[in-house]
């Protein structure tokens, strides 16, 4: 199995109504060296909210020049797939979020094919398993600063994954 932290931004609340603008991941392992980035132009029947769009640092005319979702998505999919051995395991800190994006964005522009598979972790839940808090956050366990940029949060959250690995004897996979 490979855990693989994601990140998405987005300019609107739910995929098909809204956009993703960008998508950042990092494998969890030591070293955080293997990322993917991408952006992505507007769907053309979405529409937008400027202070969703606001929070990803981009403007609209920035969103519109990015490339499009049938050329960024198969080369996300690809990634996972030549940076996975076994098993891709999603994980976020928000994954009812940034998993509806992913999976809507896999399904429509990669042949109805997500490398994920059909489920996702939230990095949050396992750490109010692992501290029995169901209040508890993870967020403080993050080196990298939380920036919305997509490959920054995504490696914060992965930082924290290898803390809880390194010392809560957490174990990823098999």
């Amino acid at each position: 199995m490979t855990n693989i932290a994601v990140d998405v931004e987005a300019d609107g609340p739910c995929p098909g109504l809204y956009s993703m603008v960008s998508i950042g991941a990092v494998i969890v392992e030591d070293g955080l060296n293997r990322t993917f980035y991408g952006q992505f132009a507007p769907l053309p029947e979405a529409d937008w909210i400027p202070e969703a769009l606001a929070i990803s640092g981009h403007s609209r005319e920035e969103q519109l020049a990015f490339p499009s979702p049938e050329i960024i998505i198969p080369r996300f999919a690809k990634w996972v797939e030549d940076n996975s051995k076994g098993r891709a395991i999603f994980w976020a800190d928000n994954n009812g979020f940034d998993w509806q994006f992913t999976n809507y964005y896999m399904h429509r522009f990669n042949n109805g094919y997500n490398p994920f598979g059909f489920s996702s972790q939230n990095i949050n839940s396992l750490w109010k398993g692992i501290t029995r808090d169901c209040f508890g956050s993870f967020k403080h366990l993050r080196k990298t600063k939380h920036t919305h940029h997509p490959v920054d949060d995504a490696k914060g959250n992965a930082e924290a994954m290898i803390w809880m690995r390194d010392n809560k004897n957490v174990k990823f996979g098999r």
